[in-house]
């Protein structure tokens, strides 16, 4: 993995890019874009960031395509549709949330972008899925899926179940495909308790139990434009993997399986391919091996403690921390930034991050982080990626 860090004063942008190159296969990018100084207004902010965005993917990043988007925005009621004027039409492939940057900006981005991929049906987005082919994958992406209804538990429910049957127009299944999902939860200390229990019904009825596997995710605070749509969901999901590449990770040295505490997601998931490894991490907390939070009402040592328990799952899987491709971090007290992001930028100092306001699903939890880890591999068993 490599790291660059690229200023441009006359859009006032940074942008911290973290590459991983193959000069015959598919190379990935995964930048985190946000603003360095000023205070113009959100219109500005956005026109400044795209025009840097795609200066950046014509001389820096090889033209490569975006397969997923994530904008965080400091009131998503306001600057919802602003944003839509500056994103295509197919945008099945973005993930827009509320979830302000720390840094005082109103908008950052995270993006994910690979070279030499067919993109599939993007036009007609009929699927309501963002489809990227190469080589043996099939790659699917969904992003700020949300719908009507009465409380979190319907919206969750309905959610899951369009979720399978547009996964089921490619031949996937939840349980056999999907690699990773986040679930944004609109007031989550209220209304988590709706999102889990909807999800670990689903789960049960489609063969995902702690003696199967469950699925990647984060599941934290974050809101929609619209003020009743209390869940918001994004998804991830490969068509071509056999069994033996997928891996599940569970660190029980140090975390205990989330079934212990009524949840049903994995720590992480590692995916092998032939000439290469993705493992992605789950949202995850100060916990320890018995489910309990670990350092109550310390947010530097449970900051810590966050990162030695990542840093386990990682190693599960053969990475090191210097495999990280990018990093959100999520703060409960707005208060904590100046304490936490040092500790950080200390400890991951070139990998791409950015720090979010969002509570964690448990209130005693002041400070959480997930990633995806890319790292070389070769292995004759399976297909490039």
């Amino acid at each position: 993995m490599q790291y660059q860090t690229i200023t441009d004063n006359n859009y006032q942008m940074e942008a911290t890019i973290a590459s991983f190159e193959s000069e015959r296969g598919v190379s990935e990018y995964h930048l985190i874009i946000q603003k360095t100084e000023g205070s113009q207004s959100f219109a500005e902010q956005a026109e400044r960031l795209f025009s840097f965005f795609e200066h950046l993917r014509a001389n820096v990043l090889h033209g490569a395509t975006v397969v997923f988007q994530r904008f965080f925005l400091s009131d998503a009621a306001n600057q919802a549709s602003l944003l839509s004027a500056f994103l295509p039409d197919n945008k099945s492939n973005t993930s827009i949330i509320e979830q302000p940057p720390l840094n005082g900006a109103k908008i950052a981005l995270w993006a994910y972008l690979q070279t030499n991929v067919e993109v599939v049906d993007a036009a007609q987005d009929s699927s309501g899925l963002f489809a990227v082919r190469h080589g043996s994958y099939l790659h699917l992406w969904k992003g700020s899926a949300v719908c009507q209804a009465n409380d979190s538990e319907w919206q969750m429910n309905r959610l899951l179940k369009e979720y399978m049957e547009q996964l089921s127009r490619y031949d996937c299944t939840l349980s056999n495909h999907c690699i990773r999902t986040w679930i944004f939860v609109q007031n989550v200390d209220v209304n988590y308790g709706g999102i889990v229990k909807a999800r670990r019904e689903t789960f049960a009825e489609n063969g995902l139990t702690e003696n199967t596997h469950y699925i990647a995710s984060t599941g934290i605070s974050g809101r929609h434009a619209d003020p009743n749509s209390i869940v918001i969901f994004d998804a991830y999901a490969v068509q071509g993997l056999q069994p033996e590449q997928i891996q599940y990770l569970y660190a029980k040295t140090h975390l205990s399986p989330t079934h212990k505490y009524g949840v049903t997601f994995e720590r992480g998931t590692c995916i092998r391919y032939g000439d290469r490894r993705h493992t992605f991490i789950s949202g995850t907390a100060s916990i320890d091996r018995n489910g309990l939070i670990v350092h109550e009402g310390d947010v530097v040592k449970q900051t810590y403690r966050t990162i030695e328990n990542v840093e386990t799952l990682l190693q599960e899987a053969g990475h090191e921390l210097h495999d990280i491709a990018h990093i959100i971090v999520y703060m409960r007290d707005i208060a904590d930034y100046n304490t936490i992001r040092p500790i950080f930028d200390r400890q991951f100092a070139e990998i791409p991050k950015v720090y979010v306001l969002a509570s964690v699903c448990r209130p005693g939890w002041l400070v959480e982080m997930e990633c995806i880890a890319i790292r070389q591999d070769e292995n004759n068993s399976f297909d490039p990626f």
